[in-house]
């Protein structure tokens, strides 16, 4: 039990590790933007390390077998880091930037910006692949990486507190009205980009990370 327990906690740090190196690299691109750039398009960046728990029961959920080599296969949100940004381009740039790193190997991006959820979420949620260096090697690591606006940040907030109060037993007069706010928060980072290249120009190009 105890050389299984270590084992374990090997395997998770090896996440965190891995989260720690998106979160530098991030880090890294906002330093540079404050310092050579006159606009910075990262506001906040934050990370979290899902817990052991939430891991075996996702694996139920999928019907993963419990090994290490499956958890590593199946289950690519272990370690997450969400970027927030002002603007809806800079989403994309942002990505953009990211995964162009020599080291970085995209798996997994789905452009919900593009393609917004039916309920009207909108972000870019990227899965990326990281080097983690330790004393047994190399070891490849999975991050999610979200990044969204500031206002529909706040709206995913909003959200995740309703569907937690009611057990995701969301009534359907709340979900409506959380529908509309959502394409209320799209219209405002529209009218604000719009407002913002009026002032600034076009600091930077809008393309966008090809879905996978």
């Amino acid at each position: 039990m105890r050389a299984l327990r270590d084992e374990t906690e090997r395997f998770m740090l090896r996440y965190k590790f891995g989260m720690d190196e998106v979160i530098t690299k991030l880090s890294i691109l906002r330093e540079e933007f404050n310092q050579a750039h006159a606009y910075n398009p990262i506001e906040h960046i934050s990370s979290r390390l899902k817990s052991l728990d939430s891991v075996v029961a996702k694996m139920r959920r999928k019907g993963v077998e419990p090994t290490f080599d499956a958890i590593r296969e199946t289950i690519t949100d272990i370690a997450g880091v969400r970027v927030t940004c002002s603007f809806v381009s800079d989403a994309h740039r942002l990505a953009e930037l990211l995964t162009a790193q020599a080291d970085v190997r995209v798996i997994q991006v789905k452009d919900y910006i593009a393609r917004p959820k039916e309920n009207g979420y909108q972000s870019l949620h990227l899965i990326v692949e990281v080097p983690v260096f330790l004393s047994t090697g190399e070891h490849p690591v999975a991050v999610e990486v979200q990044i969204r606006t500031i206002a529909m940040d706040f709206w995913a907030s909003l959200e995740h507190k309703i569907y937690y109060k009611y057990d995701r037993r969301v009534p359907d007069e709340l979900l409506e009205q959380l529908t509309d706010a959502a394409r209320t928060a799209a219209e405002l980072d529209a009218r604000m980009e719009r407002l913002h290249r009026t002032v600034h120009g076009v600091p930077h190009a809008d393309s966008a990370p090809r879905e996978v």
